[in-house]
């Protein structure tokens, strides 16, 4: 699975194709899964365009999105950071009332279990977002967590061996849990690209998008998520072409 992952905290300082607004997010979730994307990770904005869980501007992304790409699984990220943070921030996801197919909860966050206990109440399914030993140590250990959706395992080091011996140290602890859970894997920046092929020589799903980066693997500056997911999709084709001629 193609997760395409429009927007995260990037402003247009950073690119600027970046989708804020949820007109913007909408013409973008069309344009990458047309590109091969099978599902989307976005953060919805205020007015401002500061990234937000307020129920209405979370209604007006997933609105907009669902009416340009009916049927397409929406996630949203439920990040500390996220103004006005703490128990403010979960009495805003407490009173949404459009709710997205999942969302991402990061196991470094203290509150990390509230959170997912109120979405699985919810009815909405958790990627539990893992980006060190410790995160999986302390997920494996959750009652909960066997009821989330998948695992995100996320890399920060940007340094790809340092970023490697990571992803195995989280991939150990949930084999050694028997946690047969779906796991994304994906990078940021220099290794975004890197772990994308890691993932397809693992076989698990994978993101790519401007929240993770904004280069191509031939270190040109991409003009859009649609031309990401393009390359992708393309990379992942060949290898499949590959693998195929090599089984024979």
């Amino acid at each position: 699975m193609l997760q395409a992952c429009l927007n995260g905290g990037r402003t247009r300082t950073f690119h600027p194709a970046v989708p804020l607004s949820p007109e913007e997010i909408a013409v973008d979730a069309r344009a990458v899964v047309d590109a091969g994307a099978a599902e989307l990770h976005i953060h919805p904005r205020d007015r401002d365009g500061f990234e937000s869980l307020d129920p209405d501007d979370v209604a007006a992304a997933l609105g907009a999105v669902r009416a340009s790409v009916p049927g397409i699984p929406v996630g949203l990220s439920t990040g500390g950071w996220i103004r006005p943070g703490g128990r403010a921030r979960q009495r805003q996801i407490e009173n949404w009332t459009a709710l997205p197919d999942y969302v991402s909860v990061n196991l470094e966050e203290e509150d990390a279990p509230e959170v997912i206990d109120l979405m699985l109440q919810k009815g909405v399914g958790v990627e539990a977002g893992l980006g060190s030993p410790a995160d999986a140590r302390r997920f494996v250990n959750l009652r909960l967590a066997r009821q989330c959706l998948r695992v995100l395992i996320e890399i920060d080091e940007q340094d790809f061996k340092e970023g490697l011996a990571v992803a195995n140290a989280i991939f150990a602890i949930l084999d050694e849990a028997s946690l047969t859970l779906p796991r994304l894997l994906h990078g940021s920046e220099t290794t975004m690209w890197p772990f994308y092929h890691e993932s397809i020589r693992r076989g698990v799903d994978a993101r790519i998008g401007l929240e993770d980066g904004a280069m191509l693997p031939s270190s040109e500056l991409a003009e859009s998520n649609a031309v990401l997911i393009a390359e992708a999709s393309k990379t992942a084709s060949l290898s499949t072409t590959v693998s195929q001629a090599e089984t024979g």
